[in-house]
C-alpha cells in the first residue's frame, strides 16, 4: 500500500469527523461515482420493473432493488478506495470491475449480512483486504467494535434521509396542482393508494431508486472514512507517512551533501576540518539576523498598538453603547452642552404637533352599513360549510392513514424488541434467577510488595526466543525479542533510555546507530511488536524466524 500517495490528510479523528471525511471524498469524486452508478443501476431498475409489470409483481421489483444495495455499494467503494491514493478510475474501468470485483463476498452480503448496521465499515474490510475465515472475522472485530454504535446510527440517519426524499418528492409534485383542484387530487390519490395500480407501484419504485441513488454513495463514503480512521488509529498510518516523507527528503539531500564534502576534503583538508565551526557561525549569524528582524517586527507591532490605543478613547463611548448586549439604555441629551444659552425653547412646536395629530382629517375613520340579501348570505354560508366538510373529511382520511401506518410501524418495533429479547435471553435471564444482586466480597488485607525487577537477558537470546515461540507463548517471545533489541540498540548507540521509554522514543534514539541496516532491523522489530501489542496481529512463523535471524546477525546475539 502506497501510503505516501494518499491525497487526504490522515490523523486520528473522532468517528463523526471520519464520516465527514468519507462524505467529502464522495463529493470530490461525484462524477466518477454517479456516472457508473447510473450505468449499472438504471438498466437493472428498468429490467426488474418490466418483469414485475409483466408478472403483476411490481412490489417484488422494488424489494429486489432494495435488497441489491450491497451489490451496488461496490461502485462508490471502488472509486474512492482508489481515488484516495491519487488513482481515480475511469467510468469504463469501474463498470467492468463490477462483474468480478469481490465476487466471493456477494453471497454473504446478500444473505446473512444484508441487514447488518455496520455494513459500510465491514465492506471495505472484506473487499479491500481480502481476508479469509478467522482472519476476516478478527479484522472486522478489531476495526468495527469501537464504532459499531456509530455505524448503526449512521444507517438509521441515512434511512430517514431516504424516506424524507421520497415524501418530499410526492409533496413537491402536489405543489404544482392548482389550489382549486387540490381536494379532488387528494381524493383521487387516496383512492389510487387503496386500489394500488401498477403505474403507482412503478412510480414508487422509481422514487425509491432516486432516493437510494442520492444517499447510498454518501453512506458508503462515511463507512470508508470510518475504516481509514480506524486503521490510522490502530496502525499509526499518519506516523508512518511522516517517517516515509522524512526518509525521502533525507535521501534526496544526502547525495549532494556527500559530493560537497568530498570536494572540500579533496581540495582543502584544513578547511574541511574547520567546516563544523563555520556552519555553527553561519547558523548563529542567521539566528542573530532572525532575532533582529523579530525585534524590528515586534517594535513595529508595539507602535501600531500604541496608535490604536491613542485612537480608541474617541470611539469607546459609541462602541459601548452599540455593542452592549444587555438592555439598551438611553443616553442623556447633549444639546445643552453644545448650544448652552443659545438653545431656543421648542415647547410651542411640540404643542402644534400634538394638535395636528388630533385633527380628524389626518387619520379619518368612518363606519358604513351595506344591505345584502339574506338568501345570498345563506348560500355563501352553506358553500363554506360544504367546503369545510370536504376538507375535514379529506384530512381525516389522510391523518387516519398516517396514524394507521405509524401504529403498524410501532407494533413492528415492539415485535422486533420481543424477538431480540427472546434471542438474547441466555445473556440476561441469569440476572433474575437469584432474585437480587449479589454483594461483592469485602477486600482482604492490602499487601505491599516491591515491583519485580527485569530479569537479565539469557546468554543465548535467539534460542530462548524460539523456544518460547514453539511452546505457544508467542506474545512472550515477541516481548523478549523487543526487550533484547532495545537493550542491544541502546548499548551499540551508547545512549541511556529513560525508564518506561515508548516505542517512538526508542525509534528516535535508534537514529544514532551508525549502520542503516541496524536501524532498519530495529525499526522492523518495533513495528512487529506494535502490531502484536496494539492490533493483536502476530507475524507468521517464517517471518518471525527471519526477523530473529536478522536481529542476531545485526546485533551479534549468540546463537
Amino acid at each position: 500500500m502506497k501510503l505516501e500517495a494518499l491525497t487526504v490528510s490522515l490523523r486520528p479523528r473522532t468517528a463523526w469527523e471520519a464520516c465527514e471525511l468519507g462524505m467529502a471524498l464522495v463529493r470530490s469524486q461525484a462524477g466518477a461515482i454517479w456516472k457508473p452508478w447510473l450505468l449499472v443501476t438504471l438498466p437493472i431498475l428498468v429490467l426488474l420493473n418490466a418483469a414485475g409489470w409483466a408478472l403483476d409483481l411490481l412490489w417484488l421489483s422494488g424489494l429486489l432493488m432494495w435488497w441489491l444495495k450491497p451489490w451496488f455499494d461496490r461502485i462508490p467503494l471502488f472509486v474512492i478506495s482508489r481515488a484516495v491514493f491519487g488513482e481515480t478510475p475511469s467510468t469504463r474501468q469501474t463498470v467492468r470491475a463490477q462483474l468480478r470485483w469481490g465476487a466471493r463476498w456477494w453471497l454473504p452480503y446478500l444473505t446473512w449480512r444484508r441487514l447488518s448496521p455496520a455494513r459500510p465499515l465491514y465492506l471495505p474490510v472484506d473487499l479491500l483486504e481480502g481476508g479469509d475465515g478467522a482472519e476476516a472475522r478478527q479484522r472486522r472485530s478489531a476495526l468495527g467494535a469501537p464504532v459499531y454504535g456509530v455505524c448503526a446510527l449512521l444507517t438509521l440517519v441515512c434511512v430517514h434521509f431516504e424516506f424524507a426524499i421520497i415524501i418530499g418528492s410526492v409533496l413537491g409534485g402536489l405543489m404544482f396542482v392548482p389550489f382549486d383542484y387540490l381536494p379532488d387530487t387528494f381524493k383521487s390519490l387516496i383512492e389510487a393508494i387503496g386500489v394500488e395500480p401498477q403505474w403507482l407501484s412503478a412510480l414508487f419504485n422509481v422514487l425509491a431508486w432516486g432516493a437510494v441513488s442520492v444517499i447510498e454513495p454518501f453512506y458508503v463514503g462515511a463507512g470508508f472514512g470510518l475504516y481509514l480512521n480506524r486503521r490510522t488509529q490502530i496502525e499509526g498510518w499518519d506516523i508512518e507517512i511522516v517517517f516515509r516523507r522524512l526518509r525521502a527528503r533525507l535521501t534526496a539531500a544526502a547525495a549532494p551533501m556527500l559530493l560537497v564534502l568530498c570536494a572540500m576534503i579533496g581540495f582543502s583538508p584544513d578547511a574541511a576540518a574547520q567546516t563544523p565551526p563555520a556552519v555553527e557561525t553561519s547558523v548563529a549569524a542567521s539566528t542573530d539576523t532572525q532575532t533582529d528582524a523579530g525585534e524590528d517586527v515586534a517594535a513595529a507591532a508595539d507602535s501600531e498598538d500604541e496608535e490604536a490605543e491613542a485612537e480608541a478613547p474617541a470611539e469607546a463611548p459609541i462602541r459601548d453603547y452599540l455593542e452592549d448586549g444587555k438592555k439598551a439604555r438611553r443616553l442623556p441629551s447633549t444639546l445643552g452642552e453644545v448650544y448652552r444659552d443659545g438653545r431656543s425653547d421648542d415647547r410651542g412646536l411640540r404643542d402644534a404637533v400634538a394638535r395636528a395629530m388630533k385633527d380628524p382629517t389626518v387619520d379619518p375613520k368612518r363606519k358604513q352599513s351595506v344591505w345584502k340579501a339574506k338568501s345570498e348570505s345563506t348560500k355563501k354560508k352553506s358553500e363554506n360549510k360544504r367546503d369545510q366538510a370536504i376538507n375535514e373529511g379529506l384530512f381525516k382520511g389522510l391523518s387516519g392513514g398516517v396514524a394507521g401506518f405509524l401504529q403498524v410501524l410501532m407494533w413492528g418495533v415492539v415485535a422486533l424488541i420481543v424477538v431480540a429479547l427472546l434471542l438474547t435471553a441466555s445473556r440476561w435471564l441469569g440476572w433474575f434467577r437469584d432474585g437480587g444482586i449479589e454483594e461483592d466480597e469485602a477486600p482482604g488485607d492490602v499487601r505491599n510488595a516491591p515491583l519485580p525487577e527485569h530479569e537479565p537477558l539469557p546468554d543465548d537470546i535467539p534460542t530462548a526466543i524460539r523456544r518460547l515461540w514453539q511452546a505457544g507463548r508467542r506474545r512472550d517471545a515477541l516481548a523478549l525479542m523487543y526487550r533484547a533489541a532495545v537493550e542491544s540498540m541502546a548499548q551499540r548507540a551508547d545512549i541511556v533510555l529513560v525508564p518506561g521509554a515508548t516505542e517512538a522514543q526508542c525509534l528516535r534514539a535508534s537514529r544514532k546507530l551508525a549502520s542503516a541496516e541496524d536501524r532498519e532491523a530495529f525499526a522492523r522489530a518495533v513495528r512487529t511488536w506494535q502490531y502484536a501489542a496494539y492490533a493483536e496481529t502476530l507475524p507468521s512463523g517464517d517471518d518471525f524466524d527471519d526477523l530473529v535471524g536478522q536481529l542476531s546477525r545485526r546485533f551479534g546475539w549468540a546463537a
